[in-house]
């Protein structure tokens, strides 16, 4: 399906989670009130991607890239 349109979301974990415990988790919830509140204005999710990257010279985290169309 060809949009005419495209829109790029990045999600990324928090932060301190990372630095105290290693590691965090993505956050689920803001991830789906922020794809919800896109839907409303007509996106849809035509992909979406899991990046890692250096965090502060010893971490890493995780950040979802979700590329909208309409």
């Amino acid at each position: 399906m060809a949009y005419k349109e495209y829109k790029v979301i990045h999600i990324v974990e928090g932060g301190l989670g990372t630095i105290f415990l290693g590691a965090s988790g993505i956050p689920i919830k803001e991830m789906e009130i922020r794809l919800n509140r896109e839907a409303q204005s007509g996106w849809q999710v035509v992909f979406q991607i899991i990046e890692q990257k250096r965090f502060l010279l010893f971490w890493s985290r995780e950040a979802v890239v979700v590329t909208l169309g309409r």
